[in-house]
């Protein structure tokens, strides 16, 4: 094998050297800082992602504080104009109450009047009646006629007069 022959083993070094150091210089120079600026390059675009994200998360913190602030104002705004209106339409409802109870009222009244006059000219017409019926029932079991005045006067004895 040639690499293992001694004659040789002397410029086999020197341009092993010469390569090593080329190759050294090359990766030192050139590939090296174009990986080290790609490296930093990456970790500042990933520390500028991480910020950017931090403040849009700050932001959204606010912006959902914010929006829950505005809802519950929203729903107490909502519940007082709700109690306003329930109280409201209770009034309503209450003074509407009282008008037709004044007027249901009245019409008991009148009602009551009229029923009571009613029962008074039926009081009046059934003794009347009574005294009529009592004086064809006489005479049909009897076969005579009686006088009104002693059927009147029989009547108002029964009736406790």
């Amino acid at each position: 094998m040639p690499q293992l022959d001694f004659a040789t083993f002397t410029p086999q070094l020197i341009w092993l050297a010469i390569t090593f150091i080329g190759l050294y210089l090359l990766m030192a120079r050139v590939a090296l800082p174009r990986i080290g600026g790609v490296i930093e390059q990456r970790r500042s675009k990933i520390a500028d992602d991480l910020d950017a994200a931090q403040t849009l998360k700050n932001d959204t913190d606010k912006a959902i504080a914010a929006y829950e602030q505005e809802l519950a104002e929203a729903r107490a705004k909502a519940h007082a104009i709700a109690q306003e209106t329930r109280d409201q339409l209770n009034a309503e409802v209450e003074a509407e109450r009282n008008k037709v109870d004044a007027e249901i009222a009245e019409k008991v009244a009148n009602a009551e009047k009229a029923i009571a006059a009613t029962k008074a000219q039926a009081l009046k017409d059934v003794r009347k009646i009574a005294g009529d019926v009592a004086g064809d029932i006489v005479r049909q079991l009897t076969g005579s006629r009686v006088a009104k005045a002693a059927v009147t006067r029989a009547i108002g004895k029964s009736a406790g007069d």
